[in-house]
C-alpha cells in the first residue's frame, strides 16, 4: 500500500485529460527509444518516432473494438500514403498532382464526420513525414522501397496496439472525465447567472448576457461530446450497470442545464421593485451555491468521493424563506412580480433536486426515454450523400480542402524552385497552420512561429548543455510527452515541445545545430504561404455568412417553441423527438457564438458586422432562456387550456413569426418586425395571466408575453444584420 502523501497526487494525475494521452505516448516514445538503443541503431529512430506521433494524432475515443477497427483502417491508410509517396517521390510532376488530389480528398472527408477527418489528417501528416524522412536519407533506394513505410507503420503500430489495450483496461475513464468536465461547465454558467441577480441599478445587462451566452457555448461543446462517448459505448453494449449510470448522470446534466439556462423574469423590474429587500442577494447565493455544487459534483466523479450539496441546499430554504416573508407583506403591486420569483423558486428547487439526484443517479426511472439521436453515418450511401451535398463552392468544407490543396501544391512548386534545406517542413507547417476560416489561421499561425522561435532556442541552448547521448534521449522522449501533453490547449508550448523533439531526434542521427535555422526559414515560408492562401483563394469570411448563421438559430428555436408546445398539448415527456429539439436549439445557439468569436479575429472590413450579430446573439440567447424556462416547466397535458384559443393562436403567432424572420434572414431579405401585432399579443397575454388562476396555465402566458416582447427586439436586431448582409 502506497501512503496517502504519494497516493493522493496520483489520483489528481490521474484525473487530468491529458494525462492518460500522455502516458500512453511516453510508453511507445520511450519503449521505441529503448530498442533503438539496445539494436545500436539510432537510424530507425526518426520514422518510428513520426509513426508514433502520426498514430497518436489519428486517434478517437471509442471503445476497444472500435479503437481495433480504426486502427487497422488507419495503419491501411498510412501503408498506401507511405508507400505512394516512395513510388512518385522521384517524379515531381506526378507527385505533386497525387498531393493535390489526396490532400483534397482527405480533407473533403471531413464532411463526413469527425472521426474520418481525424484519421485523413493524421495520414496527410503522415504522408509528409514520409518526405522528411526520404529526405533526410537522400531519396529512396530501389532495394530498400518497403523500409521507410514499414517503419513509419511499424511505429503507428505500437502505438496503436498500447492504445486498443488500453481502452480495454479503461474504457470508462474517458466519459467519467467527459461528464466531470460537463458539470464544470455547467458550474461556470450558474456563477455566471448569478451575476444577474446583483441589485444594482443600471448594470450592464447585454455584456452579462452576452458572457452567459458564450459559456453557454462550452456548456453545449461539453454535452455533445459526453453524448457522442455515451452513444460509441452503448453500441452493442446495453445494460452494463456501469455505463446505465453514466447515461442519467448525463440525463440530470441535460436537465439542470435546461433549467439552469431558463428566465422568468424581467431583471431590472426586479433589481427596482426589490432593492432594498434581500431576496435578489438570497437568489444569487443560491445560484452560486449551486453552481460551486456542480463543480463539487465535478470533483466528486473524478476522485470517486461523496457528494455534498448541503451548502446549496441550504441557501435554497433561505430563498424560499425570504419568499414568503415577501407574500407575507400582501402588497397588491408585487403580484406579477413575485409570481416570476415562485415561478423562479420553483425552477431552482428542481434544480436541487436534480442535484441531490446525482449522488444516486441509479435512482433515476428506468421507464423514461433513454435514446440517443445517431449522426455518424449509415453505410456507404450515407457517406456518399453527406459527401455529395459538399461538393460545391458554398461549402466551407469543399473550399478549404481547395485552399489547403493548393496550399501544399505551392508549397511543393516553392520548395523545387529554391531547394531549402530540410524543405518539407515547409509543407508540414501549411497543413498545421491552414486552418478552415481566417480567424483560426491566424490564431495558428502566430502560436506556430513563436513556439518554433522558443523550440529552437531551447534546442540549442539544451544541446550545448547536454552533450551526452543518454540525457539527450531522455529530452527526446519528455519533449514528445509534452507535445500530446499541451497541443489540446497551449499551442504554442506544444509547437516548442514538438520542435525541440525533432532537434534532438536529428542529433541522435547527425547534427541537430544543422536543423536550427532551416527549421526556422521553413516554418516562416509554410506559415507565409498558408496565411496569404486563406487571404486569397476564396476566402471563407464568417461575416459574411453571419446572417445565414443567425437565421439558422431562429429557425431551430421557433422548432423548440412547437416541441414545447407540443409538450404542454400533450403532457411532459423527455422523448428523443423532445431532447433533439431542445438539443439543436443549443447547438445552434453555440455555433452562432463560435461565428461570433472568429468574426471578431478578422480584419476591420470583414468585422463591420460583428457589433450586430454581438446584439443580435444577446436577443437570442435571452429568447432561449424563455424558451427553456417554458420547457423546464411543462406537467400535465393540457396547461394551454382547450378553452383558451386566444393562448394557442398566440402561441402559434410567436412560432409563425421566428420562422419568418428566420426565412427572410436567410435570403437576405429586408425582416418586417411586426412590432405592434407582438405588442398586442403580449399585452394580452399578460392581461389574461393576471386572471389566471391555474399555476402552470398562468407561467406559460407569462412567458409567451416576454418572448413576444423579445421578438420586437430580436427582429429589430435581424433587420441591421439583413441590411448590412444586403450590402455585400
Amino acid at each position: 500500500m502506497l501512503p496517502t502523501s504519494l497516493t493522493q497526487p496520483l489520483r489528481r494525475l490521474w484525473t487530468l485529460e491529458s494525462f492518460a494521452y500522455s502516458l500512453r505516448v511516453f510508453i511507445a516514445l520511450a519503449g521505441v527509444m529503448a530498442l533503438c538503443w539496445y539494436l545500436d541503431d539510432m537510424g530507425k529512430l526518426i520514422p518510428l518516432f513520426l509513426g508514433i506521433i502520426a498514430s497518436a494524432l489519428a486517434e478517437t475515443d471509442d471503445t476497444w473494438q472500435g479503437r481495433l477497427q480504426a486502427l487497422l483502417v488507419t495503419l491501411v491508410c498510412f501503408a498506401v500514403a507511405a508507400l505512394s509517396v516512395e513510388l512518385t517521390f522521384a517524379h515531381p510532376v506526378i507527385f505533386a498532382v497525387g498531393l493535390g488530389v489526396s490532400s483534397f480528398g482527405m480533407t473533403m472527408l471531413g464532411a463526413v464526420g469527425q472521426r474520418y477527418a481525424t484519421i485523413a489528417t493524421a495520414t496527410l501528416i503522415l504522408a509528409i513525414y514520409t518526405m522528411i524522412s526520404l529526405e533526410q536519407h537522400g531519396g529512396v533506394a530501389l532495394d530498400g522501397l518497403w523500409g521507410e513505410p514499414l517503419l513509419l507503420v511499424s511505429g503507428a503500430a505500437w502505438y496503436g496496439a498500447i492504445s486498443v489495450v488500453w481502452c480495454a483496461l479503461f474504457s470508462r475513464h474517458p466519459l467519467k472525465l467527459s461528464l466531470a468536465h460537463v458539470f464544470r461547465e455547467l458550474g461556470v454558467y450558474l456563477r455566471l447567472k448569478s451575476a444577474l441577480f446583483e441589485p444594482l441599478r443600471g448594470m450592464d445587462i447585454e455584456q452579462q448576457r452576452l458572457a452567459l451566452a458564450q459559456q453557454n457555448g462550452r456548456v453545449v461543446a461539453a454535452l455533445n461530446q459526453s453524448k457522442e462517448m455515451i452513444f460509441r459505448r452503448l453500441e452493442g453494449q446495453r445494460g452494463g450497470r456501469k455505463l446505465n449510470r453514466y447515461l442519467r448522470l448525463y440525463f440530470i446534466a441535460q436537465d439542470i442545464h435546461e433549467r439552469a439556462s431558463s428566465s422568468h423574469y424581467p431583471y431590472g423590474a426586479l433589481a427596482e421593485t426589490f432593492f432594498h429587500h434581500d431576496i435578489l442577494f438570497r437568489a444569487q447565493r443560491l445560484l452560486d451555491q449551486q453552481g460551486r455544487a456542480c463543480k463539487a459534483l465535478s470533483r466528486a466523479l473524478l476522485l470517486d468521493r461523496p457528494f455534498d450539496h448541503g451548502p446549496s441546499a441550504q441557501a435554497l430554504e433561505d430563498f424560499n424563506a425570504s419568499l414568503n416573508n415577501l407574500y407575507a407583506q400582501g402588497r397588491d403591486e408585487w403580484r406579477d412580480l413575485l409570481s416570476s420569483l415562485s415561478a423562479l423558486a420553483d425552477n431552482l428547487a428542481t434544480l436541487e433536486d436534480k442535484l441531490a439526484g446525482a449522488d444516486n443517479p441509479d435512482a433515476r426511472a428506468d421507464h423514461e426515454d433513454s435514446s440517443l439521436f445517431d449522426r455518424s453515418p449509415r453505410g456507404l450511401s450515407d457517406v456518399a450523400e453527406r459527401l455529395q451535398a459538399h461538393i460545391s463552392l458554398a461549402s466551407p468544407v469543399f473550399r478549404h480542402a481547395l485552399r489547403l490543396s493548393v496550399t501544399l501544391v505551392v508549397g511543393y512548386g516553392l520548395l523545387h524552385w529554391i531547394h531549402p534545406t530540410q524543405g518539407y517542413w515547409i509543407l508540414l507547417t501549411s497543413v498545421f497552420v491552414c486552418r478552415p476560416n481566417f480567424g483560426a489561421t491566424r490564431r495558428f499561425l502566430r502560436q506556430r512561429i513563436q513556439g518554433t522561435v522558443m523550440g529552437l532556442v531551447a534546442g540549442w541552448a539544451l544541446i550545448t548543455l547536454f552533450p551526452t547521448e543518454p540525457v539527450q534521449a531522455l529530452i527526446t522522449v519528455a519533449a514528445g510527452v509534452a507535445f500530446f501533453a499541451t497541443r489540446a490547449h497551449h499551442y504554442t508550448l506544444a509547437t516548442a515541445s514538438i520542435t525541440l523533439m525533432v532537434l534532438f531526434c536529428f542529433n541522435q542521427v547527425g547534427d541537430g545545430f544543422g536543423l536550427i535555422w532551416p527549421r526556422l526559414f521553413d516554418t516562416l515560408l509554410g506559415a507565409a504561404i498558408a496565411g496569404l492562401a486563406v487571404l486569397v483563394i476564396l476566402p471563407d469570411w464568417q461575416g459574411r455568412g453571419l446572417h445565414r448563421q443567425a437565421a439558422t438559430t431562429l429557425e431551430a428555436s421557433a422548432a423548440y417553441l412547437r416541441a414545447i408546445l407540443d409538450q404542454y398539448a400533450r403532457g411532459k415527456r423527455d422523448d428523443l423527438t423532445y431532447r433533439l429539439a431542445r438539443r439543436n436549439a443549443h447547438n445552434a445557439d453555440a455555433a452562432l457564438s463560435t461565428t461570433l468569436g472568429n468574426v471578431l479575429l478578422e480584419p476591420g472590413h470583414f468585422r463591420k458586422d460583428a457589433d450586430a450579430g454581438l446584439r443580435f446573439l444577446v436577443h437570442s440567447h435571452t429568447l432561449l432562456s424563455y424558451l427553456s424556462a417554458l420547457g423546464a416547466h411543462r406537467g400535465t397535458a393540457g396547461a394551454a387550456g382547450e378553452d383558451n384559443t386566444a393562448v394557442t393562436a398566440a402561441a402559434d403567432d410567436v412560432a409563425e413569426t421566428l420562422a419568418r424572420v428566420a426565412r427572410q434572414l436567410a435570403a437576405g431579405e429586408t425582416v418586417t418586425p411586426c412590432k405592434d401585432s407582438l405588442m398586442r399579443h403580449a399585452g394580452l397575454l399578460e392581461a389574461s395571466a393576471a386572471e389566471e388562476t391555474c399555476d402552470e396555465r398562468r407561467l406559460l402566458q407569462n412567458q409567451l408575453a416576454l418572448i413576444s416582447r423579445q421578438l420586437v427586439a430580436l427582429s429589430e436586431a435581424a433587420g441591421r444584420l439583413s441590411i448590412q448582409a444586403s450590402r455585400e
